[in-house]
């Protein structure tokens, strides 16, 4: 990019979809420009940004007893058909392969949309005892859905670069539902981890995943009041397992069909953290994924530059030893330039170095998330970056949360609820009959998220459908 396109303004982000189609443009996360719709390029920077992300994936998910694999990306189809209520789910997006070459293929092969027919074939050979339980694996690919609503960099994609499916197999019902518990526990880290707190809640009958159980869901509040799905959790039952006979041997001998859950994360995860915290001078990052950490702006005048130059190199140089990126700006661009350049970058903290400063042995930090400076002493300079990348995450996080709480509201009336969910997230009872929930999201013109997990109620209230006694209350919100 030109600096002259690098130093336009972002739009403000009160004007959400404007301000975020830019800012990814901007901050060199994706170019939306690949010929084809719905696939989009990574940019390096944007890359990194991912790398960092799924990083902290793969550390919760390691450390929690998962191991990662990799499953081919093509299916056949007397496989992928095998399931009728799952493939109902998924038949109107799927890309089919048909020739190789100038050859018609004797099957046609699925291009994955999601993997469980390609995974469960071969779990139907690995699984022979309970003593293989639980067995847990989870891979990071790409899949494909041949959407055909609007499409929206990270969120909804053709390509989905970024899939993070684990799938699970169990002796019980119970064990598998003992999973799902833990997986939403791990998915509500991940995410505290990135500054964004969630909405979990069940999903109603008519939404959870085909061929499921039931399915739980995180969700994300974006900046325009709608929700943003970022990770599911499913628990499939033995249903899978009949399907592709996955049984096993229990310890009486009797052979049993297994249980199993299936969960994912994708590159939502990376929307909802950059719309979250990002303001209008561009991305705002947790320092745990910004790609550079910190930057050192060298305050150069004409005598005592080398002098300045040699102390910034050696912060610098202690910064990396203790594990942090860490990069000098010692280019020609005035000051106010290299300010705009990395607050468009999300950098969390900058650190400035002048004679001034070198006099006072400090540096002058500056938060990116609240702009507050503050001096650093030189030679705690290791441990005063460390401090405020907690508070700087914390303070991410803790406004976040705030933020979400302040847009939920707590509805009584059909009328407020299709007011409310103008600004936010609305709850309301529900009885749980099928046909009045599907009635509420008629009325309303939303639909309902779910039952929260942490329940909302209020005692006994009534179904504002039917009447009824409830003492259930559900999500109702817009969503992407």
């Amino acid at each position: 990019m030109a600096e002259s396109e690098k130093e336009a303004a972002l739009p403000p982000k009160e004007d959400f979809s404007d301000w975020y189609n830019e800012l990814l443009w901007m901050a060199e996360i994706m170019d939306v420009r690949y010929p084809v719709k719905g696939l989009y390029v990574w940019y390096p920077f944007g890359f990194a940004i991912r790398r960092n992300t799924y990083n902290i994936i793969r550390e919760i998910l390691d450390n929690s007893g998962h191991q990662e694999t990799l499953f081919p990306l093509l299916i056949p189809e007397n496989e992928f058909m095998k399931e009728a209520e799952h493939i109902k789910g998924f038949e109107n997006e799927v890309y089919w392969v048909t020739h190789g070459g100038k050859d018609p293929l004797d099957i046609p092969l699925a291009l994955r949309p999601t993997s469980e027919t390609a995974i469960y074939p071969m779990y139907k050979i690995w699984v022979r005892s309970h003593a293989d339980f639980p067995l847990k694996l989870y891979q990071i690919v790409n899949t494909f859905r041949y959407e055909t609503k609007h499409t929206r960099p990270l969120i909804r994609l053709r390509e989905i670069t970024s899939f993070k499916e684990a799938h699970t197999v169990h002796a019980t019902w119970e064990d598998a539902e003992a999973q799902v518990k833990e997986a939403v526990g791990l998915y509500t880290e991940i995410y505290r981890r990135l500054g964004v707190p969630v909405l979990r809640s069940r999903r109603p009958d008519w939404d959870k995943f085909p061929g499921a159980d039931y399915t739980d869901a995180i969700d994300a509040m974006m900046p325009d009041g709608k929700t943003l799905q970022i990770g599911t959790v499913h628990h499939l039952g033995d249903n899978f397992a009949k399907t592709f006979d996955i049984k096993y041997e229990a310890p009486d001998g009797e052979q049993r069909y297994a249980h199993q859950t299936c969960y994912g994360i994708s590159e939502r995860s990376i929307a909802a953290t950059i719309s979250i915290h990002g303001d209008d001078k561009g991305l705002v990052l947790p320092p745990e994924i910004a790609p550079v950490q910190v930057v050192i702006i060298p305050i150069i005048f004409k005598k005592g530059a080398e002098t300045v130059l040699a102390a910034c190199k050696d912060v610098q140089e202690r910064l990396k030893k203790a594990g942090i990126r860490v990069e000098i700006d010692a280019s020609d661009l005035r000051p106010g330039a290299k300010y705009y350049r990395w607050e468009m970058k999300g950098v969390p903290l900058r650190l400035e170095i002048g004679p001034r400063d070198l006099e006072n042995n400090v540096a002058v930090a500056v938060r990116r998330d609240t702009g507050e400076k503050e001096q650093i002493p030189l030679p705690e300079i290791e441990t005063g970056v460390r401090l405020k990348f907690e508070a700087i995450q914390k303070s991410l996080y803790d406004k976040a949360e705030s933020e979400l709480e302040s847009r939920i509201f707590d509805c009584a009336e059909l009328d407020e609820v299709k007011e409310k969910i103008q600004e936010g997230v609305a709850t309301i009872p529900w009885c749980g009959k099928r046909e009045c929930g599907l009635e509420m999201e008629d009325r309303i013109g939303a639909g309902i998220l779910g039952i929260p997990l942490t329940p909302r109620g209020k005692g006994k209230e009534k179904c504002p459908i039917c009447g009824a006694e409830t003492e259930t209350r559900v999500y109702v919100a817009r969503t992407y």
